[in-house]
């Protein structure tokens, strides 16, 4: 889904990522004035209908230009269906209309999932191997809304998304910040193949539950590396390699990447630990 699509949207600004600061931005007013122009919000005709034909050549296009080496790149989306939610109305809104009425704003939901498949069907068409599914739907605590609201308006939107990717014989990789460990089963029962997940959710469930059947990416804590020592360091590292040395579809990461900020001499820790520890 392009990151340039036309409407309304609420620039959520920007934390300090880069060393020297440049990339800061404070967030922006939303434009959407009350809870009826979001419980009204119509995509199509707020965003534009999509040409199946064009989107298809161009995923394809950039797929074939991005495919370089023996790797796997995948397709995918980013303002899946809580996402699309902050990015649009910004996190305010977003509060209040979950908590004013749930049914409405979970109908706004459903709509936006009716929107997007536009673009699933296009990567579904492609020849990309694997689909990967960003959606921050929880805090770092955990869940933002019920558990009847995820079950209700979220993982069913996402099992509509994957049976037509799957149906086109492909892989599904799910991605969330926060602690989604309260629905990791809700996720792999929607049909998620794998799962790339920040510290805050549990890696020792995940391997213990699907350590042989399903992907698993994650997950190192970035703040150890950032601010412990060479031995949290390597304690860390150890951590995960011994949950995921056994599974035979997990990828040592550090959740949400490694930042300018950790000191050069934590980072070469951490890979040399990796080194010495990733044999299986």
């Amino acid at each position: 889904m392009p990151a340039d699509l036309p409407g309304r949207w609420t620039d959520m600004g920007h934390g300090v990522w880069r060393d020297d600061g440049s990339d800061y931005r404070r967030p922006s007013e939303s434009p959407f004035r009350d809870l009826e122009e979001i419980f009204n919000l119509d995509p199509f005709q707020e965003y534009g209908r999509v040409d199946h034909a064009r989107q298809v050549e161009k995923y394809q296009r950039w797929y074939e230009q991005a495919r370089r080496g023996d790797y796997v790149i995948p397709g995918g989306l980013y303002r899946s269906v809580v996402s699309f939610a902050i990015a649009a109305f910004g996190w305010e809104n977003l509060l209040l209309a979950a908590g004013c009425d749930a049914e409405r704003f979970g109908d706004v939901l459903n709509r936006w999932a009716n929107y997007l498949m536009q673009y699933v069907r296009a990567w579904a068409a492609t020849d990309v191997e694997v689909f990967l599914t960003h959606d921050d739907i929880v805090w770092t605590a955990g869940g933002i809304f019920s558990p009847q609201f995820y079950r209700s308006y979220v993982f069913p939107n996402f099992r509509r998304y994957w049976d037509c990717v799957k149906d086109a014989g492909k892989k599904v990789l799910f991605c969330s910040d926060g602690n989604f460990t309260e629905y990791v089963d809700d996720i792999a029962a929607a049909g998620a193949d794998g799962f790339i997940f920040e510290p805050t959710t549990d890696l020792e469930y995940i391997c213990r539950k699907y350590g042989r059947t399903h992907v698993i990416v994650g997950n190192a804590d970035c703040r150890i590396l950032t601010y412990g020592t060479k031995t949290d360091i390597v304690r860390e590292v150890k951590r995960c390699m011994d949950l995921g040395r056994h599974c035979p579809g997990y990828f040592f990461a550090v959740g949400n990447h490694i930042p300018p900020n950790v000191p050069i001499e934590n980072a070469e820790a951490c890979m040399s630990a990796y080194h010495e520890l990733r044999g299986r």
